[in-house]
């Protein structure tokens, strides 16, 4: 999912001053300017990030100024104080404490500003007039005069789903913020970067970023990416190894957000770091304990709210969305829709979690929650966040309702009705139907049939559904590779040969054809066919008959014959490689099976399929696959078809120790390989010609593959220059 920006818009000058951060293309007035801007807005840029990130719904927050006074308050603050937020943002801290606790309140607010951080117990007093112990931790000149309290309400039962203190770190942590210049060089640096990293304000001002990381030889290049993507973005976030000025490394969460004028021109950058070392140390058994499993959508699963930046109301869903959950458009209208109100307790964790990563990443990595329905009653669902803006902040939700998901993940309810004939081609897609019905037409003549597709697509397997619905079914289906044949045996292969027609002919041999005699011959890649072995093979399927090599009587045939290729034929014939008059005999019924990657649907058939068949064969059980292995599967292209797929799932079973199939999907990552070299248009006019060339030629074949209109295919063909001559 597409990271959503603050402001999109980048000029030409922004982007090659960050491309060459020596020059500086903005010359020195404008260097002047932007200085100017940043000692201006950039704290106030800053401090909307801070806060969007540290604004948790179920985290009782608080932001107070040097006089103590709340700058602004989480959704949690509020719940835990029994006030909304806006009537606690500009009030004092003594204004909420016990009469008794009052005097202690300004002593422990000099310490707290002397040492810059601070835990202790308040005593507070709610609406209803009861006091209670709030435990907190301070830290303080995160931003310039401005201070953070965590809260924690100790009389509050555990049950209620409050976190402790220190049980969630990145609500309590320190954070370092600090400014960059448009060329990367620290701007402004606050206290908190000062207590994260040991350096003071005097030691950093004017260093380039990357003094904060460790030595690598391409780490100017990905810093410099990095503040491209967020000035493109308006925000990135990443995590990598920063050093400490003692030398300690730790691991950093990083957001940086691009500051713009009102006129879109770049002037900086504001980051946030924190330090996320014990938290990495667990971050894969996290990411493995909450599921991540991506089902594959399916029709009307997926339904979307649109939550605000306040995450707790949400102002905008659709009716999948209310029927999911039992709600009507009169209780979204009347307010009563919420969605803490929605989220189990235990489940908060998980929806902090989706807050950072979309800050992170623009989108969260889904996760599998429950919500509560009108009713009282649970959905399970899968739950996906992006970012949309940050200031203001927005959230789009996307939900997806697993309650189908165990059907779709059980590997034996993949069977799928299928006809005796075709129970080797496997899948239900409009493609392979098309095929099925091309088939049952031709398979009671005797018609001769080129099958045409890409290696892997199943060729064979639909010669053979020809053979079985056809009035020879019971007679032999003989087969020929003729791509695995040295060329000087092709012949004999073909033909068979007399006693003594050549040395080492110890013996007649009967070829494909005469053991063909009454049944069905498939030459699969006659591509491959040389051309002086051709002429003989087309008066074979003219005369019916034939003559084995070093012999003189003619043998009289009755063979229906089925060919396959993946070469072009109709470009072989122009270069001479192959006889348009056999082509045009053997093409009498042509079919073109599909490339995988133009049916996925039929994917996670297969996919059951080839689990079950080699679960069976290795006497496994496997019961489950992930839906995060079934959408990676989805998406890979398997540029070697159904041959690959299955062979791909072989290796997987054989990997499997348990139920559950485990396939080895970092295998298809690595197999990913750059695109060709040259510009974009260069690269559309080279697939256009292919896909051209793969379809003999037939505009509306090659629209119907590209996923085009006719019309717009013949109009790209116009601006790319493409002619008849080209393919």
């Amino acid at each position: 999912m597409s990271s959503s920006t603050i402001n999109a818009t980048s000029d030409a000058a922004s982007q090659a001053k960050i491309d060459e951060p020596k020059e500086g293309l903005l010359g020195k007035a404008s260097q002047s300017q932007a200085s100017r801007w940043l000692e201006e807005n950039g704290p106030r840029e800053l401090e909307l990030l801070f806060r969007a990130i540290v604004y948790h719904p179920a985290a009782p927050i608080l932001i107070t100024d040097n006089d103590r006074k709340y700058r602004d308050a989480s959704a949690g603050a509020g719940k835990l104080l029994g006030l909304p937020r806006n009537k606690i943002i500009g009030c004092r801290m003594d204004d909420f404490a016990a009469p008794s606790f009052k005097p202690q309140i300004s002593q422990l607010w000099r310490t707290f500003l002397d040492r810059g951080e601070q835990e202790g117990t308040l005593q507070l007093v709610s609406p209803d007039g009861n006091v209670r112990d709030v435990e907190y931790t301070a830290k303080g000149n995160v931003l310039p005069v401005r201070h953070v309290l965590v809260l924690r309400d100790k009389t509050a039962p555990a049950e209620t789903g409050q976190a402790e203190i220190g049980s969630n770190p990145q609500w309590v942590q320190d954070y370092a913020l600090f400014l960059l210049d448009v060329d990367g060089r620290v701007a402004a640096w606050y206290s908190g970067a000062a207590r994260i990293y040991g350096y003071n304000e005097d030691e950093v001002i004017g260093q380039d970023l990357s003094f904060l990381y460790s030595s690598e030889d391409n780490l100017s290049f990905q810093l410099r990416e990095e503040l491209k993507r967020a000035a493109n973005e308006g925000h990135f976030g990443t995590e990598a190894w920063h050093l400490k000025k003692e030398g300690a490394r730790f691991w950093a969460n990083v957001i940086t957000m691009a500051l713009k004028d009102d006129q879109g021109q770049l002037q900086g950058f504001a980051r946030v770091v924190r330090d996320f070392s014990k938290r990495h140390e667990r971050d894969q058994q996290l990411r493995h304990s909450r599921s991540r499993k991506r089902p594959i959508p399916a029709a009307g699963s997926t339904v979307a709210g649109v939550v605000s930046g306040e995450f707790e109301r949400i102002p905008e869903v659709n009716d999948a969305f209310l029927d999911l959950i039992g709600y009507s458009q009169e209780d979204l209208q009347a307010g009563r829709l919420s969605w803490l109100d929605l989220t189990p307790p235990e489940y908060s964790a998980l929806d902090e979690q989706a807050h950072e990563e979309g800050l992170r990443f623009g989108a969260c990595t889904p996760y599998e929650k429950e919500l509560l329905r009108k009713d009282g009653t649970r959905v399970a669902v899968l739950v996906t966040t992006a970012v949309l803006k940050l200031s203001p902040f927005r959230w789009i939700t996307f939900v997806q309702d697993l309650r189908e998901r165990d059907r779709q993940e059980n590997v034996e309810d993949a069977d799928v009705e299928v006809k005796a004939a075709f129970e080797e081609i496997v899948g239900t897609s409009a493609a392979l139907l098309r095929i099925q019905r091309q088939v049952e037409v031709v398979a009671p003549t005797d018609a001769n049939v080129l099958i045409l597709g890409e290696t892997g697509t199943g060729k064979e397997l639909v010669a053979r559904a020809i053979h079985r619905l056809s009035p020879r079914k019971d007679l032999p289906f003989i087969t020929l590779n003729c791509a695995a044949i040295p060329t000087g045996l092709l012949e004999s292969e073909l033909f068979g040969y007399e006693r003594g027609a050549f040395t080492g002919a110890l013996a007649q041999k009967i070829g494909r054809f005469e053991r063909a005699h009454r049944g069905t011959l498939f030459l699969d890649e006659v591509g491959d066919i040389p051309l002086d072995l051709q002429p003989k093979l087309l008066r074979a399927l003219q005369e019916k008959s034939f003559e084995r090599l070093g012999g003189t009587r003619t043998i009289p045939i009755d063979v229906r014959l089925v060919a396959a290729t993946n070469r072009n034929l109709t470009q072989m014939m122009g270069d001479k490689l192959f006889r348009s008059d056999l082509y045009y005999r053997l093409k009498v019924f042509p079919i073109t099976t599909p490339r995988l990657c133009d049916h996925p649907a039929d994917i996670p058939i297969l996919v059951r399929h080839f689990t079950k068949k080699y679960a069976a064969k290795m006497n496994k059980r496997i019961d489950k696959i992930p839906s995060e292995t079934m959408q990676a599967l989805v998406t890979w292209p398997w540029p070697g078809n159904v041959r690959e797929l299955e062979n791909f799932l072989e290796r997987s079973v054989i990997l499997s120790q348990g139920p559950e199939l485990r396939a080895p999907l970092t295998e298809l990552r690595a197999e990913s390989v750059e695109p060709a070299g040259g510009t974009l248009a260069e690269m559309e006019r080279e697939y256009i010609i292919r896909v051209l060339g793969e379809t003999n030629r037939m505009i509306s074949a090659a629209a119907n593959r590209l996923g085009v209109p006719r019309t717009t295919l013949n109009g790209m063909m116009r601006k790319l220059g493409i002619g008849r001559k080209d393919y």
